[in-house]
């Protein structure tokens, strides 16, 4: 189906644009949540005027939203999880826990839709969007750091700090399977050496 946006939209396009989209979309989210119409005769007459207004919002908007953006340089959040060996969180850090800490270092309200995330699953740094504007989507750092321990140690990008947490892992295995082939040829050892001195002590007995 096709429609008129009346408002802009991410990862889709700006007010007045016309877009096609999947029937669902449009019929269970755009149109009831007032943020498109129908791509009518009647609503394309008004595409030009929509999209005049919205331009006009979306300036004005974007002035304001650009101090929260200048705000948000150098901003790092950390949470404390616990996690596995291999660094995989016992659960996440949701959209709205990194929300609600961002709301709180900026005394900003920031909506958890706003923010441009799956959950984070990981310990080290992630790369986080937050959307306050179709135009400006300014980056922050989320440090998820493991319980008990220092945030400084985990200032690593994710996906890298997770497979030095795995190579750690499979040297430690590796190391005590080592270990223990080690004690195994130790017991053989000294098995075949005690089997030798008692051949040795039968071969001296004298014969009787």
């Amino acid at each position: 189906m096709k429609v008129l946006l009346l408002e802009d939209v991410y990862n889709l396009g700006r007010a007045g644009e016309i877009k096609k989209v999947a029937n669902g979309y449009g019929r269970n989210y755009l149109i009831p949540q007032g943020l498109a119409v129908l791509a009518t005769p009647g609503a394309l007459a008004q595409a030009h005027h929509i999209q005049e207004e919205a331009d006009l919002r979306r300036s004005i908007l974007n002035k304001e939203m650009s101090v929260v953006a200048d705000k948000l340089e150098g901003v790092r959040l950390e949470f404390p999880a616990r996690a596995g060996e291999t660094g995989k969180l016992y659960g996440s850090i949701t959209t709205q826990m990194i929300s609600d800490s961002l709301t709180e270092r900026l005394g900003i309200e920031i909506n958890k839709r706003q923010i441009d995330s799956q959950p984070l699953r990981l310990l080290g740094m992630h790369k986080v969007k937050v959307r306050l504007t179709i135009d400006l989507i300014p980056e922050f750092d989320v440090v998820v750091y493991r319980e008990g321990e220092s945030p400084e140690n985990y200032l690593v990008d994710a996906e890298m700090l997770m497979t030095e947490e795995v190579e750690v892992s499979l040297e430690e295995v590796s190391t005590e399977m080592e270990e223990e082939v080690t004690i195994i040829e130790s017991d053989e050892s000294l098995s075949q050496v005690t089997d030798e001195n008692a051949d040795l002590e039968e071969a001296e007995e004298p014969a009787e």
